[in-house]
């Protein structure tokens, strides 16, 4: 999956015999490989948050000292300025900028995502309608659990945006060493994502074709 980009045509990636596909089999198709797609775009977000979470973090261990120091020794430069040196905060707020601009793009990849679910709950709906609920488009997948799988991503990825947003809010606030580390190790390694994540897609990506048996 790493690294590859499914194309949303559709037509070339059917064999000669492939029959054609019906409106909603196409969207249900495309749907998929936008899945893929944008999951593919959050863990290149997530490893660019990561680097900006991490040197938010070094920013705050190394400055530790010196903040404790000047405080001791020259209380005056705080009681005068009421910040930390310029060149700290500077640092420090490119760092916060870089991270709010991840969280940024990620909120959109998650408003797109929504949009998927919405469109496959949709199209369940329409078959719902005309009594074709059951109907099955590509092998074994009746509608309704295209949007049952698409329902369940969905729910990881607006939980662990969630916990991104409050990481964004806080890391660049917080004093404990213990707390940035459960804050920088949190958005590393997403809890709300799950390891099914990636089996839900993958047998998406095999129903639809996307992927050869």
């Amino acid at each position: 999956m790493a690294g590859e980009c499914l194309a949303l045509g559709g037509a070339k990636s059917l064999s000669p015999q492939a029959p054609v596909l019906s409106v909603s089999a196409r969207k249900l198709k495309d749907n998929a490989a936008d899945w893929h797609n944008l999951m593919m775009k959050w863990e290149t977000l997530n490893d660019n948050g990561f680097s900006s979470a991490t040197k938010i973090v070094n920013i705050k261990i190394a400055t530790e000292f010196k903040e404790n120091k000047l405080e001791t020794e020259c209380d005056s430069v705080f009681s005068e300025s009421g910040r930390l040196p310029l060149d700290y905060n500077v640092e420090l707020e490119s760092c916060c900028a870089e991270l709010l601009g991840t969280f940024e793009n990620m909120a959109k990849i998650h408003q797109k995502m929504e949009k998927l679910c919405s469109t496959t709950k949709g199209i369940c709906n329409l078959e719902t309608y005309h009594g074709a609920y059951k109907r099955l488009f590509f092998h074994t997948w009746p509608t309704s659990y295209f949007y049952e799988v698409s329902a369940k991503l969905l729910q990881m990825y607006s939980m662990e945006l969630k916990l991104k947003q409050t990481i964004v809010q806080e890391i660049a606030h917080t004093a404990d060493r213990d707390l940035l580390m459960v804050y920088l190790s949190s958005w590393l390694y997403q809890p709300y994502i799950e390891n099914s994540s990636k089996i839900l897609l993958e047998s998406m990506l095999l129903e639809t074709g996307h992927r050869q048996v």
